[in-house]
């Protein structure tokens, strides 16, 4: 049986024997998890896939119905949103030979709402992938990219700026 110590509060949920789960971690509906690593004190939300041989690091969230396969390594403390996709195979047929491209996420990356990583990219420690960007090249550390395919268009500590602010603004209603 999986090893830690880690709550399952969801129903159909299918975890491989040879899956490792870290203390701490809370697992919800509907979620399937194939002989995989995931560290302490993650999130992993509902509908969410993820394959044999994927890495999630401590501290990690994974929103709902997001897709991780074989390949991917994500470190700790990565916010990945709901409906994300990675990609693992860069010329896919079926029925025919293929090969996986590795997939690397740094610590503190923030991956937005339905976005999708290309095969064989690392998204930068600290980087940030808008909601519905589409990742086809590496993204250095700090940088914020948008679109389709995804380019710079801030750094972190302008994100965080403007985070600080609307939380300010929030505050005082």
């Amino acid at each position: 049986m999986p090893s830690g110590r880690y709550v399952v509060k969801g129903k159909n949920v299918v975890i491989t024997p040879d899956t490792e789960i870290g203390d701490g971690t809370v697992i919800w509906h509907n979620v399937n998890l194939w002989g995989c690593k995931i560290g302490r004190n993650c999130v992993i939300g509902s509908y969410v896939e993820i394959g044999r041989g994927v890495e999630v690091g401590d501290n990690c969230k994974i929103e709902a119905f997001v897709y991780i396969p074989p390949g991917v390594k994500i470190e700790d403390g990565v916010f990945v949103g709901p409906r994300a996709t990675f990609t693992n195979d860069k010329y896919p047929v079926a029925g025919s030979e293929w090969a996986i491209s590795p997939i690397l996420v740094k610590r503190g990356a923030v991956i937005g709402a339905g976005a999708v990583i290309l095969p064989g990219v690392t998204i930068g420690e600290g980087a940030i992938v808008a909601a519905g960007a589409v990742v086809t090249k590496d993204i250095p550390d700090r940088t914020v990219v948008a679109g389709v395919p995804a380019r710079p268009i801030g750094t972190r500590e302008e994100y965080e700026r403007k985070k600080a602010e609307l939380l300010r603004r929030s505050r005082t209603g």
